[in-house]
């Protein structure tokens, strides 16, 4: 079984971007990543209503971190430390070798290129540093641009669950994409 331990955080580095811990001064970053219903389209959670909201995100977050069962970087330039996004591995089944991983990104800076590079420092960090097997993105169906970033990684669909997930009085699909460390 894999031994998982983040302390200290394990602060990581792509040629343009920074992947930091994120801490209750992005709140108000965190704040308009996950208020903004086009952002949160795809993502079954509640939008954040108050930056309240936010702070307990990043409490969660960090929390996970401390506990050792997940972990969430803020993306960053490396020339200016403005929040931009966000990028884990959560749900982590160290028994099993494998971990679930998900990103999310201010509108703003969507197509740049910045979730692609980021995405391959933490699958570097994950199957090289962690140790892990395989990864797994679970995505909505309609996720077209989540979709072309994997298989873009080299995941694979491994299935379609359909209406497996009751969020706000409705059923949703799901499907996941994984990838192999070989």
């Amino acid at each position: 079984m894999l031994e998982i331990n983040f302390d200290p955080f394990p602060t990581l580095e792509s040629e343009r971007l920074i992947l930091r811990k994120i801490t209750p001064a992005d709140v108000d970053e965190v704040f308009a990543i996950r208020s903004d219903a086009q952002t949160m389209k795809y993502i079954p959670r509640p939008l954040a209503k108050t930056k309240e909201d936010a702070l307990e995100h990043i409490n969660v977050v960090n929390k996970a971190i401390e506990d050792n069962v997940g972990i969430n970087w803020g993306i960053s330039f490396k020339d200016d430390p403005k929040l931009l996004g966000m990028i884990c591995l959560i749900r982590m089944q160290p028994e099993n070798y494998r971990t679930e991983t998900g990103y999310i990104l201010h509108p703003d800076y969507h197509r740049k290129g910045i979730i692609s590079e980021a995405f391959t420092t933490v699958i570097d960090y994950a199957f090289n540093v962690l140790k892990f097997h395989s990864l797994e993105a679970v995505i909505d169906p309609d996720n077209t641009a989540s979709e072309q970033l994997l298989i873009k990684h080299k995941f694979v669909k491994e299935g379609h669950f359909k209406e497996n997930c009751f969020y706000e009085g409705k059923f949703l699909d799901a499907v996941i994409y994984s990838r192999i460390n070989r």
